[in-house]
């Protein structure tokens, strides 16, 4: 119950849910979706979930049906998959048929319509924006990071911050200036250090995805799938909203099986204070911008 409360009051979801946004219908028909998959109950599952989404159902019970999440090595837990696939491949073809008629169906309507949108296509052309991933990392880690993040460790890095100050700062204003430098309406361009920190935050995301689960480590294969899974959602999204992020985090979330309340219950308090602030801004602080004509208010 408490972790199902902390949840609903994550950043985005609460705000959107006050706005009446769609993104709140389309959290909970995928987590229905999720629910219904863990039941078995595959073709109720199809009634419910938007196609886009079922790439990370389909990846994530493949690598863990018939017990096949054991501690082996990488190249191991692929052949003893892809030796499963290929003796069930009847059986499997039959569970995932109302998976495949959603996804050949969205495909057949991205390709009439020209957009995986009915408005606005032009800024929702389909197109490879790899940073999407670097961008996860920071908002999953942060969101997390009361889970995780221990007191002593956050002293200790203060501590390291202390000794490294000129550094530090330089660097900050390095990041400071390119990140200034390389925005435009739409989407942040693709720089030479969005590449390098890019590698760093993946693999902080992937030792995050491993601290899960209390000490036990998630499978390699889990950890691939699920990383194959949200590239598949967010990659193809020009733009950068941090609403695209919800379910991804959601699934991250739910897999890591953290038990300790307090944590939970720091988390809520943080999202809690973050939540009022954001609708205070929404109400309060109406600002103008020059490209748009109007009263503009604040939104994730």
């Amino acid at each position: 119950m408490l972790h199902a409360v902390v949840l609903s009051l994550y950043l985005l979801h609460c705000f959107f849910t006050f706005l009446y946004y769609t993104d709140v219908a389309s959290v909970t028909a995928v987590l229905a979706m999720y629910l219904a998959c863990l039941k078995k109950k595959f073709w109720f599952s199809t009634l419910v979930s938007r196609g886009k989404h079922h790439t990370k159902t389909a990846e994530s019970d493949v690598s863990t049906k018939h017990g096949l999440a054991y501690d082996t090595g990488f190249a191991d837990e692929i052949w003893a998959i892809l030796s499963t696939l290929w003796y069930m491949k009847w059986e499997l073809l039959i569970s995932f048929i109302p998976f495949l008629m959603v996804v050949v169906a969205f495909l057949l309507f991205v390709y009439w319509n020209g957009s995986v949108v009915l408005g606005a296509k032009e800024a929702h052309a389909v197109t490879p924006h790899y940073a999407q991933i670097l961008y996860f990392s920071l908002v999953s880690l942060l969101a997390q990071a009361p889970m995780h993040f221990t007191i002593t460790q956050a002293v200790d890095l203060f501590h390291m911050f202390r000794k490294s100050r000129p550094l530090l700062f330089f660097q900050m204003f390095l990041a400071l200036v390119v990140g200034i430098l390389s925005v435009h309406f739409f989407r942040l361009c693709q720089t030479q250090m969005t590449k390098y920190t890019s590698k760093q935050n993946l693999c902080f995301d992937c030792q995050l995805l491993n601290a899960c689960s209390g000490g036990k480590f998630r499978s390699k294969i889990w950890v691939l799938a699920y990383f194959l899974a949200t590239a598949a959602v967010l990659v193809p999204a020009p733009l950068i909203e941090f609403r695209y992020y919800t379910i991804p985090l959601y699934f991250l979330v739910l897999h890591c099986d953290n038990r300790d309340d307090h944590s939970w219950i720091l988390t809520g308090s943080l999202y809690i204070g973050v939540n009022i602030f954001t609708m205070m801004m929404f109400l309060f602080r109406p600002f103008h911008w020059d490209p748009e004509p109007g009263v503009q208010r604040f939104i994730w």
